[in-house]
């Protein structure tokens, strides 16, 4: 079970994963090496799962953020998801439940890039019943994580 200092930590590693041992230490009143082995036991027991970062992918030329719905057809989910999965377009791939199976985000640098990867990653596939896309126009928040 979490205790305060724990949800502490996570809240502060959520906002800043670079924070220092010793920075989050005075924070919670515990020692740095105290605070390591919080962080250590909630890698450990799976809560945390990874340290990242958010990277602004337009700099990086990846002018187009978009969002694409699948629905396809259960026989052909696996090998829909290994292809996806291998795509280095795509960054976020969930099975969701209701109409549309698939959930995709992907980033490309141009609209004619989006044309490419749907003619050549997503309509040549089998299985696929409808693909319905989704353009994001301006990001108002970006949070990953949870709140606690």
């Amino acid at each position: 079970m979490l205790d305060s200092i724990d949800n502490h930590i996570l809240q502060r590693l959520s906002q800043n994963s670079r924070i220092s041992y010793t920075d989050l230490a005075k924070e919670v009143g515990l020692s740095g090496v105290a605070v390591k082995e919080r962080i250590d036991r909630l890698v450990n027991q799976g809560i945390i799962e990874q340290f990242s970062i958010v990277i602004n992918a337009e700099r990086l030329g990846k002018k187009i953020s978009a969002y694409l719905e699948l629905e396809v057809e259960p026989a052909h989910l696996d090998e829909i998801l290994e292809s996806l999965k291998a795509n280095e377009r795509v960054v976020v791939l969930y099975e969701m439940t209701g109409p549309c199976l698939l959930h995709v985000h992907y980033l490309v640098e141009d609209l004619d890039e989006v044309d490419r990867f749907m003619h050549e990653s997503i309509y040549s596939l089998k299985g696929i019943l409808r693909a319905q896309n989704q353009i994001l126009l301006k990001r108002h928040k970006n949070q990953d994580g949870l709140n606690i």
